[in-house]
């Protein structure tokens, strides 16, 4: 029986040896009755083998295609379409840079966004590595969204309300008058 148990604690690739050695001296015992367990194999089926196509016995993924569904269907871009683009799109950010008035308001605030961004995250970083306090947030979060749910998205008047209250906040943001 001790050499049963050994069988099962050895290393995988002597498992199978040490298992038919220990039924030979099984059989060979006065408890030759007690018939040992078959193996269990920690992965059913064959082995998985991976094989390149561009070189077999390769081990390698071969390499992946993506495409597109324009691809798909016959069409192919080309690396003029795409540069093509690329130049429409700078352009266009040309001429509207160009057609800014206050182009020293426009860098400050943009400087200030970064600042920002950069500060929020020295904030956000100084909380998670204060202990529990993340977990506190994440429940407040978690309630707040609660909350939220609760409140304007359950029921059907107070999602109406929640549309108005953004369409109001939409009109302000871009200045649009309401014209009837």
């Amino acid at each position: 029986m001790a050499a049963t148990v050994a069988a099962f604690t050895a290393a995988p690739s002597s498992c199978c040896a040490a298992a038919a050695s220990a039924a030979a001296s099984a059989s060979s015992s006065p408890a030759s009755a007690i018939r040992p367990l078959p193996l269990r194999r920690a992965f059913h089926g064959a082995p998985v083998k991976l094989h390149s196509a561009t070189m077999p016995g390769s081990l390698r993924f071969a390499p992946l295609k993506a495409t597109t569904s324009s691809e798909e269907s016959g069409t192919t871009t080309s690396t003029e379409d795409v540069s093509k683009q690329v130049e429409d799109i700078f352009s266009d950010l040309k001429t509207k840079w160009e057609s800014v008035e206050n182009k020293s308001t426009v860098l400050v605030y943009g400087g200030g966004a970064l600042v920002t961004l950069w500060f929020s995250a020295t904030i956000v970083g100084a909380i998670n590595s204060v202990p529990l306090l993340p977990k506190v947030m994440e429940l407040v979060g978690l309630g707040y969204t609660g909350w939220f749910v609760y409140r304007y998205l359950l029921f059907k008047s107070s999602r109406k309300e929640l549309l108005e209250d953004v369409e109001e906040l939409k009109k302000k943001i871009t200045g649009a008058t309401e014209s009837v």
